[in-house]
């Protein structure tokens, strides 16, 4: 029996895997096809590594961007845990690789128009980074250092991510000079959220978890320590049986999803579990209150 739950959970790993690097390799493709030859870019360590690039380009993309998710890890490592900076640091290669690969292959763009590029570029980029996620990988990034914060202090994930993206596009002007090709960034880093939101419902999307248990105190206990994200027990009682019993309510980002599923399943196969969609999430580690 133990070699058939070790077979399974190996197998669950190789097709999670699986489609981290597809979507990773999507996600590089789109940059290096359709964007970084004309000079547009996103927001993260990827829209960093790209300034690096149009300032220097013999310094490629993918060096520069697993040299800075590098320190990045190296800093959140006893703060995040090595488990999640393990994993960061596994799609942070595959990251650097899918850029060493295609980056070379496309001095000219796929096609002409400057605003198609935009539009297909992250349209690619943001479906590629979807699948990722939703196959519990990630791309680190600036993502690290928000977490680190949010570890001290409330921050509003959403809004303080679209600051440091915005800072980071509106850079590209001191190195491009031109106004055209900063106002189509941006417009990347719209069609990229929209289309990451879109395909697989996006990263940033939130959920509430209901577990129905015996041994929600241990699944709780593993969603502690190994996503460092907190769990609240609550007391039930059966209106059929009139028996007393925890229900264990989660509130996750959607790249936890996979994770926490994975838990309550390695943990206790007949949980029974409710998940829903909510419209926001307010507290640490969420957005702030906005009146």
């Amino acid at each position: 029996m133990k070699q058939k739950i070790s077979t399974e959970s190996f197998l669950t790993v190789i097709k999670n895997y699986f489609f981290i690097t597809l979507g990773l390799a999507v996600f590089t493709f789109g940059w290096s096809a359709f964007l970084l030859p004309v000079q547009l870019m996103g927001g993260g360590v990827s829209g960093i590594a790209s300034l690096i690039y149009f300032a220097n380009p013999h310094i490629p993309v993918g060096l520069s961007s697993f040299v800075i998710n590098g320190i990045f890890i190296a800093v959140a490592w006893k703060i995040l845990g090595s488990k999640f900076c393990i994993t960061t640091g596994i799609c942070t290669a595959i990251v650097s690789a899918g850029f060493a690969v295609f980056q070379p292959m496309f001095s000219q763009p796929l096609v002409d128009d400057t605003f198609m590029c935009a539009i297909i570029g992250s349209g690619l980029a943001g479906f590629g980074v979807a699948l990722a996620l939703n196959y519990g990988g990630n791309t680190g990034g600036t993502d690290i250092i928000i977490m680190i914060i949010g570890k001290f202090r409330r921050v509003a994930y959403g809004k303080l991510t679209m600051y440091i993206n915005v800072f980071i596009i509106a850079s590209s002007y001191l190195i491009t000079h031109s106004v055209e090709k900063l106002v189509y960034s941006f417009v990347v880093m719209i069609a990229y959220t929209i289309a990451s939101d879109t395909f697989l419902d996006g990263h940033r999307q939130t959920y509430q978890f209901m577990i129905f248990s015996q041994k929600n105190e241990e699944i709780a206990e593993k969603i502690n320590h190994e996503m460092h994200r907190g769990a609240t027990l609550l007391k039930g009682v059966g209106s059929y049986s009139k028996q007393e019993s925890d229900v264990l309510l989660v509130m996750a980002h959607k790249s936890d999803k996979t994770k926490i599923m994975r838990i309550i399943k390695e943990t206790d196969k007949a949980a029974f579990v409710s998940i829903s969609k909510t419209n926001a999430v307010f507290g640490k580690n969420f957005d702030q209150i906005q009146l």
